[in-house]
């Protein structure tokens, strides 16, 4: 209820649960109640760091039709602690396309069954100014799940900020 009067973010049930536990944490550290000040700077400390590790610098997608089937590329570029990285992937959506870029650029060193569960957006605000909210629900090799968070004008670019949050968050 907070972050949705306080802040406009509507979250998803299953987000709320994870978000309780962290919540739960810091009340137990505290032995009091916290305030809604407190709620956000930890809601944003787990899904909308100011200096997260995964950055989306830009991306270009491209969606063509084969036999009456549209498959979308994406060409993105992240900043990795610092370090420029170009991905490209394909798949039925900008979403997929991006889940799939990122398996097959770090594949390697993280999950490859990275996939998404659940995805939910909603405005913040209203009319020209608004902002576009994403939430990606994750599910990673070892049955973790994860959420992730976006907020951009642009809701495309809200939803791969959602996923690249979940996908740092799969690597912690």
């Amino acid at each position: 209820y907070v972050m949705k009067a306080e802040h406009g973010f509507d979250l998803p049930r299953r987000l709320q649960i994870e978000f309780s536990k962290t919540i739960q944490h810091i009340t137990e550290d505290s032995g009091t109640e916290i305030g809604p000040g407190v709620m956000w700077d930890a809601f944003q400390a787990e899904y909308l760091p100011s200096e997260p590790a995964f950055r989306l610098r830009s991306h270009e997608l491209h969606t063509r039709t084969i036999d009456h089937h549209g498959v979308t590329s994406i060409q993105a570029q992240l900043e990795i602690d610092g370090a420029a990285h170009s991905v490209y992937g394909e798949g039925d959506g900008p979403v997929e396309a991006f889940v799939a870029a990122l398996v097959a650029a770090f594949g390697d060193s993280v999950d490859s069954n990275f996939d998404v569960l659940d995805y939910t957006e909603h405005a913040i605000g209203k009319g020209a100014n608004a902002q576009a909210a994403a939430y990606i629900e994750t599910l990673s090799d070892g049955g973790k799940v994860r959420w992730g968070v976006g907020v951009d004008p642009n809701i495309t670019t809200a939803s791969l900020r959602a996923v690249l949050c979940a996908f740092e968050r799969q690597q912690r």
